[in-house]
């Protein structure tokens, strides 16, 4: 368990020292997806579902995610995040919504983990908000799509 940081020398879980780091710029982007009926993607796309702005609002609950994970994913780090930007785009073709959220920060430790979350809260808001019209819906496709900052430098999804 050496490579795994966040395990000690006899395998008990703990938070990584990054006191020793320096402080770089950091970003990273995340990407997840929700397949509806095209109904329901109409629905989303006219501003007809039934709780209001969907996008507006899964915009905001990923927003709100980032800046809670540190509470939520017990080994991270609360840090101090510069921005947070939520992207929600239609397919047709899915037929659903993409999301892509973007997290930045000035730290000793990368935003991989709070770009996941917004992801993550945002999918489910859109989820939260449309299961009267389709509770078939499908959430899939979680992953960072890029990293950048820190000694492990960049890294981007094919």
């Amino acid at each position: 368990m050496a490579d795994l940081t966040h395990f000690d020398e006899s395998g008990a879980a703990r938070m990584v020292d990054v006191s020793e780091k320096p402080e770089t710029a950091r970003i990273a982007r995340a990407g997840a997806w929700v397949r509806m009926a095209p109904e329901t993607l109409a629905l989303v796309e006219a501003g007809e579902a039934k709780k209001g702005d969907v996008e507006g609002v899964a915009r905001l609950a990923g927003i709100m995610g980032a800046k809670r994970t540190a509470d939520l994913i017990p080994l991270c780090h609360p840090l101090p995040l510069s921005s947070v930007t939520l992207d929600i785009e239609a397919d047709r073709d899915l037929p659903g919504l993409r999301l892509t959220a973007t997290v930045r920060t000035t730290g000793r430790t990368g935003v991989e983990m709070e770009a996941l979350t917004a992801a993550s809260v945002a999918a489910l808001t859109v989820y939260d908000m449309l299961k009267a019209a389709d509770r078939a819906m499908e959430i899939g496709g979680l992953r960072v799509l890029l990293k950048d900052g820190g000694k492990s430098g960049r890294f981007e999804a094919e």
